[in-house]
């Protein structure tokens, strides 16, 4: 039976990605070879990386523009703590819309002074903070574009003169944004991208290089760039699969066309949860995340009936986060419309037997 991969992460994958990704296992373009045990440094890998960053800066818009793409190791926990070793030399601000904003200004506070602009905490993180102000002499301002657990997403970023900084781990690729407004974005590969165990990190060259600390080498960003994301061995699995993602989004139209697609998905679960007396939205509505749909059933007794219908219909992967608790759709770029279509009738189904 297929499977519906509701999953916040790893990520659902396009079939084709994974198709290709099993061929080289066994063997990369006919070399005898397989991907993962080729060397880091032949001309084969060499032109994966390369490919996968240059990619990375072609859909984002943001080539000729001053900018590196690196696929470095760590996820966004080990950004949290390097975006600060690089550019906090005495202030920054953070807007905490979540656990993962929690957990970066934890790791910043080491560094210096923290501000914090904004905060939903008050109401469990299921609003964006609007109308706060962006307090001058800040040596940049933090953001996390996507809430994973609480379903909530950032529609408009803040006009600043201060260097942006932006965790999109869960939504990278997803919608057309002006990303030249970032100083610094940083995505773990395993929400919208690829397999777990790389991160992309698309910097501006002129932020860094800043700050009086010495930085340890492998922390480094500067070092990353100097050796062309090659400063030790990379993770080549997640980055050849993660090549292979945005090959497959730049052939289907780049992020344009998948964000009409996301609309629709987004459009058509969204819709099922408004009308329908059965479930009830978790993020308030102007702040809805297209990438993570949270919901709850408006009576638990329900559960079990819901779950049931859900595992008879191959849907997985939609267990809200512990702290909510409820339901959460991952509808990551490669989930299909078709997929969103079978939970919703699932969903409507449990309103007529109501």
């Amino acid at each position: 039976m297929k499977k519906h991969n509701f999953s916040a992460g790893p990520c659902v994958l396009p079939q084709e990605v994974i198709a290709k990704a099993s061929a080289a296992v066994t063997d990369l373009d006919n070399s005898g070879l397989s991907l993962i045990e080729i060397s880091h440094r032949s001309h084969a890998f060499v032109e994966v990386m390369e490919k996968a960053r240059s990619l990375a800066l072609e859909l984002l818009g943001l080539e000729g523009k001053g900018y590196t793409a690196l696929f470095l190791q760590g996820g966004a926990s080990l950004e949290f703590l390097m975006v600060a070793y690089n550019l906090l030399e005495t202030k920054a601000g953070y807007l905490n819309t979540g656990t993962w904003s929690d957990k970066a200004i934890k790791e910043a506070k080491l560094f210096g002074e923290i501000v914090e602009v904004g905060s939903s905490k008050d109401k469990n993180f299921k609003y964006i903070p609007k109308g706060y102000a962006v307090p001058s002499g800040l040596d940049y301002l933090h953001v996390t574009s996507n809430n994973t657990i609480f379903g909530t997403q950032i529609k408009e970023f803040p006009k600043t003169d201060t260097p942006l900084v932006c965790d999109m781990s869960s939504d990278i690729f997803s919608r057309k944004l002006d990303f030249s407004q970032f100083g610094l974005i940083y995505a773990g590969a395993q929400k919208n991208m690829g397999p777990a165990g790389t991160t992309l990190i698309v910097v501006k060259n002129d932020i860094l290089g800043k700050v009086s600390r010495k930085i340890p080498s492998m922390l480094d960003y500067q070092v990353h760039i100097d050796k062309e994301s090659m400063f030790n061995t990379p993770a080549v699995f997640p980055v050849y699969v993660s090549m292979l993602t945005l090959e497959w989004l730049k052939n289907l139209g780049g992020i344009a066309a998948i964000e009409e697609i996301n609309e629709k998905k987004a459009q058509l679960i969204y819709s099922e949860i408004d009308l329908n007396p059965v479930f009830e939205g978790f993020a308030s509505k102007e702040d809805r995340s297209t990438m993570n749909a949270t919901f709850t059933l408006t009576d638990e007794k329900l559960k079990g009936s819901f779950d049931a219908m859900c595992k008879e219909a191959g849907v997985v992967g939609i267990n809200g986060h512990r702290s909510i608790g409820g339901y959460r759709a991952s509808m990551y770029n490669a989930l299909s419309l078709e997929s969103v279509g079978v939970l919703v009738d699932i969903m409507s189904e449990m309103e007529r037997k109501g």
